[in-house]
């Protein structure tokens, strides 16, 4: 079982699930198709869930079962998810301490997620027996989630829950820091490399937000009236299209990401290198091939993951920083800063509060501080 992706003919893609004999897998194929098709998911979220397909599909065929009967004993594949090798491969429980786990919890999770969602579409199709749902949900109040997800009457209301799921650990985010961010500015070798940098750093931007950024989204003037734009100061748009590089906006609302100075700035220096290059002033997307043939068609989102890579072997540093640390970097600094959640998820673009939890944890120095301006119960005895 493998996952493999699929292009329309009208040149959308998406993911699905093949056997052992190359053939579609009928249930996993119509899930994974409305997922892309029917909800307006992305590509990678198919290629996600097609991954964690599979996996469930090849613990069942080593294991001798169906995957009706699969999903009846989720608890022994989550068990097995957590001890197989990263093929899939037989996994070895041991007594005691045991080896260690190859998968942690949120990557478990996220299997289970598209599971329990390939499941639920079967069986609301015709395609699986009903009795099935009820295995993987349990019916639940709301006193575990937060206050902010709770109803506004006090009164006890109810949902359904997954019944398989591993508790994640709560830990800070893995950000890129200030001093890592200077360093691969100083490494750049151009400006539009510098710019890509600040646009994850400074506006918490994603690859292919970025990717996907058309001219038409980058209004850089105090006042956009005259562009038919109510939004005050320089700012940009993120709005979700289909993309011939391959870029695709995750959050389907469109928002507006306010720019500082120095973005500004990098936005300028990049503009009067882009002109320099012929064939780049013609193409409407803001991030273009510069120095590699063909010169103007928009960068894919794998070429900010090269360029990075490059970007901190220059630099010297003594790990690999991510994109998407760097995006990490600007939630954890907003909330550092004093931004409220909402705020923070309205400029990152997260749909639910829950994913800008990570950011709220304080930063150590300022914990530090909050111990500082306690007072001493000596000086406050003898103040009384």
């Amino acid at each position: 079982m493998r996952a493999f992706t699929v292009t329309m003919p009208s040149g959308e893609r998406y993911w699905t699930v093949l056997d052992g004999e190359l053939r579609v897998v009928p249930e996993a194929d119509a899930f994974l198709r409305h997922v892309r098709f029917g909800r307006d998911g992305s590509e990678l979220t198919t290629k996600a869930y097609a991954g964690g397909i599979a996996l469930f599909f090849r613990w069942c065929a080593q294991t001798g079962r169906s995957w009706h009967a699969g999903v009846e004993h989720l608890g022994l594949f989550m068990t097995w998810l957590r001890h197989a090798g990263p093929d899939g491969g037989p996994g070895q429980v041991l007594a005691g301490p045991g080896a260690p786990a190859v998968r942690g919890a949120r990557r478990v999770n996220a299997v289970l997620t598209a599971v329990r969602g390939m499941t639920s579409h079967a069986v609301s199709a015709g395609q699986a027996p009903g009795h099935l749902v009820p295995l993987l949900y349990e019916v639940a109040d709301d006193r575990d989630l937060p206050a902010e997800a709770r109803g506004e009457d006090g009164r006890m209301s109810f949902r359904l829950r997954a019944r398989h799921r591993l508790r994640e650990d709560e830990r800070p985010v893995d950000r890129a820091s200030d001093a890592e961010i200077a360093a691969l500015l100083g490494a750049c070798l151009s400006a539009r490399d510098r710019l890509i940098v600040l646009l994850m750093a400074r506006a918490g931007l994603r690859r292919g937000e970025m990717c996907g950024l058309r001219r038409c989204d980058v209004h850089l003037m105090p006042d956009s009236r005259g562009l038919g734009c109510e939004v005050s100061g320089p700012h940009l748009h993120v709005v979700r299209r289909a993309n011939p590089n391959g870029a695709w906006a995750k959050s389907r609302r469109q928002r507006a990401v306010p720019l500082d100075f120095v973005t500004v700035q990098a936005f300028d220096a990049y503009e009067l290198e882009r002109l320099a290059v012929p064939g780049a002033a013609s193409s409407d997307f803001v991030l273009v091939r510069l120095f590699r043939e063909p010169a103007g068609t928009p960068m894919p989102p794998g070429a900010v993951n090269d360029l990075i890579t490059a970007a901190v072997r220059r630099a010297g540093l003594a790990r690999q920083v991510t994109p998407h640390q760097m995006r990490h970097s600007f939630g954890s600094n907003v909330a550092d800063a004093g931004g409220a959640a909402d705020e923070i998820a309205d400029l990152m673009g997260h749909r639910s509060l829950s994913s800008t939890k990570v950011y709220l944890h304080p930063d150590p120095a300022r914990l530090r501080d909050a111990v500082r301006r306690v007072p001493s119960p000596r000086l406050a005895g003898r103040e009384a």
